[in-house]
């Protein structure tokens, strides 16, 4: 599904058991964990020793995760529970049915593509080591929200930022619309030009 080299192939089941006991999961995470994943699959490792790419500074192996899920829906708690468990950088892969998303933890925070047909999904593993490979395909899966220029960590925080301002700009619209006094409305309305020009910049 991800064009990986044969070499870095482990189709590997990993029971929900093992994750359980790696993991801090808690009751809830765990009763998510039995309703929604039928199975966790161990598909690749990515490292110096299975593919054409150096180790980095701070990451020496990727690894990719494929989840069959039983329904679409997924809680993210699951993902960063998964991730705690393992000592490396894992990627996502959520299948459900003929449909498939990606997620990645960047800097702390996951982000995940939208679901896509199964014959069309794809990544690109491009880097020459493997913390330039793992910042490419993050800023892949965030679909655009990652700026390509600068580190990892400045595009997380300015992703941060930008989806706080959205959300102010959205809630200050509501109350735009719900408003009945003019001087109210007036204020509202340069808030909004104001806060709309500095997502801009």
């Amino acid at each position: 599904m991800l064009g990986l080299p044969k070499s870095t192939e482990v189709n590997s089941r990993i029971s929900k058991e093992r994750l359980y006991a790696n993991a801090s999961v808690t009751p809830q995470i765990r009763v998510i964990m039995q309703e929604h994943i039928e199975s966790v699959i161990w598909r690749n490792k990515i490292a110096e020793s299975t593919m054409a790419v150096s180790r980095g500074d701070d990451i020496e192996e990727i690894q990719v995760f494929e989840i069959q899920l039983r329904q679409r829906g997924f809680n993210k708690l699951v993902l960063s529970a998964i991730a705690k468990a393992i000592p490396y950088k894992i990627v996502f892969v959520l299948v459900f049915g003929e449909e498939v998303q990606a997620w990645i933890d960047a800097a702390g925070t996951f982000y995940g593509t939208d679901w896509q047909p199964i014959d069309v999904f794809a990544l690109k593993f491009e880097g020459l080591n493997l913390d330039t490979v793992y910042e490419n395909l993050a800023r892949q899966i965030s679909d655009g929200r990652l700026e390509m220029d600068g580190s990892i960590e400045d595009a997380v925080e300015l992703d941060k930022r930008r989806q706080k301002m959205e959300s102010e700009i959205a809630a200050l619209e509501k109350k735009l619309l719900r408003e009945k006094q003019f001087n109210k409305q007036v204020e509202f309305s340069n808030k909004l030009k104001q806060l709309r020009k500095e997502l801009e910049e």
